[in-house]
């Protein structure tokens, strides 16, 4: 029986089979290699991955899709939501350093997806999404540019990235309503060390409003707590680069 796709788990199916091998060359995915694929749905890249790979682990969320899998003596299937998943505790578990993770994220939650993940990057070695359009260029934005903002800062912080494949709706059924896209995510090998929630904080306080100069906001924001750190506010929030937000949160102590 054909699965029919669910709207509450954001389903949209691969099934342009000139895409799925694009995205594997992307990949590249070598036998031996630990891979994680999270949302594998119908399989579409689950199969060539595991035909190069000889085995992989797959997150899927829904049951019936999850049962489905079980079947494939190469996958190790794990039926849970991706947010409550433990990668660190996974890779213990596997004996695993370090994940590779693949998936074509539910488009309703890949923000949040992004950002659990980025309390695993010591145990990832890359990462290569399919994501709708929009998200990855503001994942890749430069300062100064429109898409720039708070998901900008905080992905270029910890990883380097690259909008490798544009994937047009036709490629998937049914199509979703936009342009989607395939984005690679390298974690830098030395990431400066700093607070992560305190440059969340910073960064969202700067962006609350980025039309404005970032003296209304990140400037008041420094004064009340007292802060004497030098910080050129006379800039509007999209034209700071990340090296300034990295440098301004090492200099601020936690509260």
């Amino acid at each position: 029986m054909k699965h029919v796709a669910r709207k509450r788990f954001g389903q949209h199916f691969l099934s342009d089979a000139g895409i799925v091998d694009a995205i594997v060359r992307a990949i590249n995915p070598a036998p031996g290699q630990h891979m994680l694929e999270i949302g594998p749905g119908l399989a579409a890249l689950t199969q060539p991955l595991v035909e190069r790979l000889g085995r992989l682990t797959v997150v899927e969320l829904d049951r019936d899709l999850a049962q489905h899998l079980r079947a494939h003596v190469q996958l190790t299937v794990i039926e849970s939501d991706v947010l409550k998943v433990d990668f660190r505790q996974l890779a213990a578990t596997a004996q695993v350093d370090r994940w590779r993770v693949v998936g074509n994220l539910p488009y309703n939650i890949s923000t949040p997806i992004l950002f659990h993940l980025l309390d695993y990057v010591d145990c990832i070695e890359d990462q290569h999404f399919m994501l709708q359009k929009e998200v990855v260029d503001r994942m890749v934005a430069a300062p100064a540019t429109a898409a720039y903002g708070r998901l900008s800062v905080m992905l270029q912080w910890r990883y380097a990235m690259e909008n490798v494949l544009f994937v047009p709706p036709e490629s998937f059924d049914p199509p979703p309503r936009v342009d989607s896209a395939v984005v690679r995510m390298v974690p830098h090998p030395q990431p400066c060390e700093l607070d992560a929630s305190l440059l969340s904080e910073v960064v969202r306080v700067a962006f609350s409003q980025r039309r404005k100069l970032v003296r209304h906001t990140l400037g008041r924001w420094l004064e009340a707590r007292a802060s004497s750190v030098d910080f050129d506010v006379q800039r509007r929030a999209e034209e700071i680069p990340v090296s300034d937000y990295i440098a301004l949160t090492q200099k601020l102590k936690p509260v």
